[in-house]
């Protein structure tokens, strides 16, 4: 992967995904990730500069990441959209993955998408305490942590359990999620 290209390891050595844009020198990086004024209308009207999550809602395991990430962050850096969701829709199918079997949840920081196992470790590095800790996972080697990775996501429904619906949050948790994202 070159650098500037659409995904390769950004200066945090975490492989990511830029957002699309159009690009111009004001808006990209030095690692040559857009930044959130550099984005499409899709991306812009959805981040604003916030940092987000899209989860699947019908997935007992990544909700339960959802749910943990409302309780640890409480200065509510993050916002959040359901992969069931429009939003989510829109996205998923932007960055060329399945619309229907979720494969990996978005972790979006600072208009870096994450993905797989660095979505977790980036999104448990922006948490207050001492779960930054959990984030060294991104330091396993890619050919340790995708298959590790797959195994999980490609069972999770089997491991873990599937909800019949997504759940429906109450008002305050509705404040924290992005509009059209549930």
């Amino acid at each position: 992967m070159t650098r500037g290209s659409p995904t390769h390891i950004n200066s945090q050595r975490w492989p990511s995904v830029a957002l699309p844009g159009t690009r111009s020198d004001a808006n990209v990086r030095q690692n040559g990730l857009m930044s959130v004024t550099g984005m499409t209308k899709l991306a812009t009207d959805v981040a604003d500069g916030q940092d987000f999550i899209v989860f699947d809602g019908e997935c007992v395991l990544c909700s339960g990441f959802f749910r943990f990430m409302v309780a640890r962050d409480k200065a509510q850096r993050f916002k959040f959209a359901t992969a069931q969701s429009p939003l989510g829709q829109r996205l998923y199918s932007h960055h060329g993955l399945p619309t229907r079997d979720f494969e990996t949840n978005l972790v979006v920081i600072e208009g870096v998408v994450h993905q797989r196992l660095d979505a977790f470790a980036a999104a448990m590095r922006k948490l207050p305490g001492f779960w930054w800790v959990l984030s060294v996972c991104r330091f396993l080697p890619r050919i340790i942590k995708d298959p590790l990775y797959y195994v999980i996501a490609k069972n999770r429904y089997a491991i873990f359990g599937r909800s019949p619906t997504c759940m429906i949050p109450d008002k305050t948790l509705q404040a924290r999620f992005l509009p059209e994202g549930f």
